[in-house]
């Protein structure tokens, strides 16, 4: 019995998909907006995906040429219910279809009507919004029939082609302009904390080692979406103006933002002006207070305040001239290889690492980034928190194709 009820099934089956398969249908011209595509070309394809569905027998413009001649509106004008029923019964076809193909800002939305002409009724209609692709624009025909017909695509294919209404698409992306002022603070670490500190006397700031920093911050957003965002940041900052210093500093650092909730990170090189000596620390307590900083030049007028004497350092002194010594010379221990911190010594670029983590608090068009940063270089760094604001000014296509 049971095989006898699958026979008759399979026999329904394709009795049904024969019928299916034997119904007719003839493509309208649809009209198009905002493309570079002609409608026979757009009508064309919508016959090509049709035939590929395997569910009809589709007329091309071959079998619609006597109805054309007869009455040319079919071709070029045949858009309304009303005249896509005619056109059946003037081709004698069981259904018809036509639409519209429109580029509409950063989108292509493709929108299809199928009529039936027998009940003269609107049998299916469907309409898809894509992202601006014009040379994928078959398969986006494709993908609007088969969901139309309840037939599944291609998943990877319908995400990569759908459009996405996001702040910046992922096809159509975008560049945000933010940029606006930014106030911290920072402590100063290892060397540049013993730098603050030390006497001016000794080349020193005499500063406490916490920097006011203000500044200001150009922001350009290259690529991203919703939820992502990759940022150019350049970033100039004085330090230091609360202690009458003026400490100059620029960073050119690559951003990444997470999420609608606006974490971020960023990371690149940044540069300033310092001053250096060559010297060496009194570590001791030789030739002072242990700890002293001694640059070349706080040695040679130490060494002659102190050795130029030739009953008492007779070696330093050559047929009566006084040949001032090395630090070396009178402690092995010390020499002057070294170059230190030192306001009154040359000046040279320094350059630096910086990395920063915050989150972007949003308030309409208005961000305000709050960050944890620290700048690496040589000896020490400098760690701290700033605050700042800026507002999105525009944004900017960065391509369209």
């Amino acid at each position: 019995m049971k095989s006898i009820v699958t026979l008759i099934a399979i026999i329904l089956a394709t009795t049904f998909s024969s019928q299916a398969q034997n119904k007719t249908i003839a493509v309208g011209y649809p009209a198009i907006t905002g493309l570079n595509i002609d409608a026979s070309i757009a009508a064309k394809l919508l016959r090509y995906e049709l035939i590929k569905l395997d569910q009809y027998s589709v007329y091309d413009e071959y079998d619609m040429k006597d109805a054309i001649a007869k009455d040319p509106s079919l071709q070029s004008e045949c858009l309304s219910t009303k005249c896509l029923i005619r056109m059946g019964e003037e081709l004698s076809v069981d259904y018809t279809i036509s639409g519209s193909i429109d580029g509409i800002g950063d989108k292509i939305v493709i929108s299809l009507k199928m009529i039936d002409v027998q009940s003269k009724k609107l049998y299916r209609t469907e309409m898809i919004e894509f992202a601006d692709q014009e040379n994928e624009l078959q398969r986006m025909i494709a993908i609007v029939l088969r969901k139309m017909h309840n037939m599944q695509s291609d998943a990877v294919l319908v995400d990569r082609l759908e459009f996405k209404n996001d702040v910046v698409a992922s096809k159509s992306v975008g560049k945000m302009n933010n940029s606006g002022p930014r106030i911290g603070v920072g402590m100063m670490t290892g060397d540049f904390r013993e730098f603050a500190t030390r006497p001016m006397d000794q080349g020193g700031l005499d500063i406490t080692p916490t920097l006011s920093m203000i500044g200001y911050q150009f922001e350009a957003q290259y690529v991203g979406t919703e939820n992502f965002s990759g940022l150019f940041e350049f970033l100039v900052n004085i330090n230091g103006l609360e202690q009458g210093q003026f400490i100059p500093s620029i960073s050119l650092m690559n951003g990444f933002r997470f999420g609608k909730a606006g974490w971020e990170f960023a990371f690149g090189p940044g540069f300033s002006l310092e001053r250096r000596s060559n010297g060496f620390f009194d570590t001791k307590g030789s030739f002072g207070n242990a700890g002293d900083y001694f640059s070349d030049q706080d040695w040679a007028d130490y060494a002659t305040r102190n050795y130029n004497d030739p009953d008492q350092y007779p070696e330093f002194f050559t047929g009566g001239q006084f040949n001032r010594p090395t630090v070396t010379d009178i402690d092995p221990d010390y020499n002057m290889d070294t170059r230190f911190l030192d306001r009154r010594g040359a000046t040279h670029l320094s350059t630096m690492f910086v990395f920063a983590f915050g989150r972007t608090f949003r308030a309409g068009a208005l961000n305000i980034p709050v960050n944890i940063f620290y700048t690496s270089r040589r000896g020490g760094g400098l760690a701290g928190i700033n605050v700042g604001f800026n507002v999105t000014k525009s944004k900017t296509k960065l391509y369209r194709n």
